[in-house]
């Protein structure tokens, strides 16, 4: 799939702003007077306990002459030692001095409290956002160049795909994606999770009716993100006097840490309610909670509007409780 341009301005926004923010742009970097390509050069050898010249060079993604001429600085500086290589007696391993530790930990204890400094500016629920967002970011540049380097071409990852149905693994993992979420934006704890486990424990073996159904979102064999509609647990009840109105429950809508914003969710929230309008429901509810604003947005945007909402602690901690609804919306003929 080609990758547009409203998707590569912001990032490469986004890029520049984060190289000045973290002071690239400085003649020094990290609260030392050490140039980055220095810099960087001492937390890859400390972290890893030494390295060889060549080795550096594919780390830090730089030139062996430029390699060369910045390590000379840091022996000279006192900041490595050289030392002959375990497997190649040609080779230098290059290793932290005393010196080399404690300007690495001056770095480190600058680097950390500059990054801590900006989480604190975020939600704590957004921190493994960021965390795996970078990721996913430093890894594809990372494949990129690997690509670049054996002449082959770069490939797009495979697309997330949807899978409606049952699969091994999918209670524990759709309780897993819950309570990790849950457990950051709200607090919720054993209660919570015990009452989605018992929940789909209920809701699986429903699935060979057809007014039931589960959707998964799929990275290769992994679960990134799960929805469904039970069409049973509230037709007929205090919301309905009999069999019609048939009124569908959107359940479990969770995406993984990393992926919202990138469409997994609008697919799978689409996915379930072309099969409830398909069904004939006349109407589609559901349950969450004040602060979920990005999945509010998506809501709102299917055709869902506030119902209701109240304060409420049934999950185990107090939080404002909200309820959607969604009228049925007439299939489109093709």
């Amino acid at each position: 799939m080609p990758v547009t341009e409203d998707a590569v301005l912001p990032i490469r926004d986004a890029s520049r702003r984060i190289v000045r923010e973290l002071g690239f742009m400085k003649p020094t970097l990290a609260g030392t007077e050490l140039p980055a390509s220095a810099v960087h050069a001492l937390i890859e050898i400390g972290n890893r306990g030494g390295l060889t010249a060549t080795e550096l060079c594919d780390r830090l993604n730089l030139e062996k002459s430029s390699v060369s001429r910045m390590l000379r600085k840091l022996v000279d500086g006192g900041e490595l030692a050289e030392e002959s290589s375990d497997t190649d007696g040609r080779a230098k391993r290059l290793t932290l001095t005393a010196q080399g530790r404690r300007t690495l930990a001056a770095i480190d204890s600058f680097a950390h409290e500059q990054v801590g400094g900006a989480l604190a500016c975020l939600p704590a629920a957004d921190h493994a956002v960021v965390m795996e967002g970078l990721r996913l970011y430093a890894d594809a540049l990372h494949a990129r160049r690997a690509t670049k380097t054996a002449g082959v071409p770069a490939r797009a990852a495979p697309a997330v795909r949807l899978e409606r149905g049952y699969r091994p693994g999918l209670i524990g993992r759709t309780v897993d994606l819950h309570a990790q979420f849950y457990a950051r934006a709200h607090g919720f704890g054993a209660v919570f999770e015990s009452r989605v486990a018992a929940g789909l424990a209920e809701f699986l073996p429903r699935l060979d009716r057809p007014c039931n159904a589960i959707w998964t979102a799929l990275d290769g064999d992994r679960i990134v993100g799960t929805i469904a509609i039970d069409g049973e647990d509230l037709s007929g009840d205090a919301f309905g006097a009999g069999p019609t109105p048939r009124i569908a429950h959107l359940r479990w809508f969770i995406v993984e840490d990393g992926r919202r914003g990138g469409g997994v969710g609008r697919r799978l929230l689409d996915e379930a309610l072309a099969f409830a309008d398909r069904s004939g429901f006349a109407e589609t509810r559901l349950w969450t909670f004040r602060g979920l604003d990005a999945a509010r947005r998506l809501y709102e945007d299917a055709g869902f509007a506030l119902a209701d909402e109240w304060s409420g602690s049934q999950w185990g901690t107090e939080v404002t409780e909200q309820s959607f609804v969604r009228p049925f919306a007439r299939p489109r003929r093709s």
